[in-house]
């Protein structure tokens, strides 16, 4: 593995009361680490159009299981959110309108990756089960063909043999940030102001911080982090088994 690491995370979403099988690119993000000198570089865009689109958020409980998914409408220039209707229907004049404020936006996504390429010499790019964020990109022209891509997912699967998110991977590595820095169960790393505004809740940057973390802990940590995931795979367990057993008796 080179020394830069990059780890890719997208936002997308399909647009509201449009076509279900289109995604539309919200953010972007490629957080950049240094293992030498532990130096994070975190580049970020957003497509910032006059589009709605739906998301689906996985509500979770304090194990990082998923009690429910919501869809919701996030306007992409405000980032506005608002509550889904499943009888909505947009206008054929309305839908070629979203598909042409989309468009540029192969374009600027094409040039954010071709900066970061050039500027960091990145070679490796670790995902999470990103093969429709690589897809996303490539349809943008953006071309992996000479990256070392490697889906922290399947690593973990082979290890584990159990599929775990990214939101349970949190809980198993103690991931915590406090607007600074970034900690884990065994590693910490200092974040520069500038980057560390990026990295808010929900966005694309947050989870590229995640997934570093998981990384670093799965990589360098690795009896420790099979202990934990064994650990927090008993407790969900023991959870379902409660709540089984709490229906049963009513």
């Amino acid at each position: 593995m080179n020394q830069n690491i990059a780890f890719l995370e997208l936002k997308f979403g399909n647009i509201y009361g449009g076509p279900p099988n289109f995604y539309a690119i919200h953010e972007v993000a490629l957080l950049v680490f240094e293992p030498q000198s532990k130096r994070i570089f975190l580049e970020s865009m957003t497509v910032a159009v006059d589009v709605d689109i739906v998301t689906v958020t996985a509500k979770t409980n304090e194990l990082g299981n998923t009690i429910d998914r919501v869809k919701e409408v996030v306007h992409m220039k405000t980032k506005r959110i608002r509550e889904f209707d499943e009888n909505y229907q947009i206008y054929d004049r309305e839908l070629d309108d979203a598909f042409a404020q989309l468009r540029p936006a192969q374009r600027w996504i094409r040039a954010f990756f071709g900066k970061c390429f050039q500027k960091y010499r990145i070679r490796d790019i670790v995902t999470f089960d990103g093969r429709r964020d690589l897809f996303l990109c490539e349809k943008s022209r953006v071309r992996f063909d000479r990256m070392n891509i490697i889906d922290l997912q399947k690593d973990i699967i082979k290890e584990t043999n159990y599929l775990f998110s990214l939101n349970k991977l949190a809980v198993v590595t103690g991931f915590n940030f406090d607007g600074s820095l970034l900690r884990s169960n065994n590693e910490e790393y200092w974040m520069h102001p500038i980057a560390a505004r990026q990295v808010v809740p929900r966005s694309a940057a947050y989870d590229a911080a995640r997934l570093l973390m998981v990384f670093q802990e799965f990589h360098n940590h690795r009896d420790d982090f099979l202990m934990k995931a064994a650990l927090l795979l008993n407790k969900i367990e023991i959870q379902k088994a409660k709540e089984k057993e709490a229906e049963e008796s009513k």
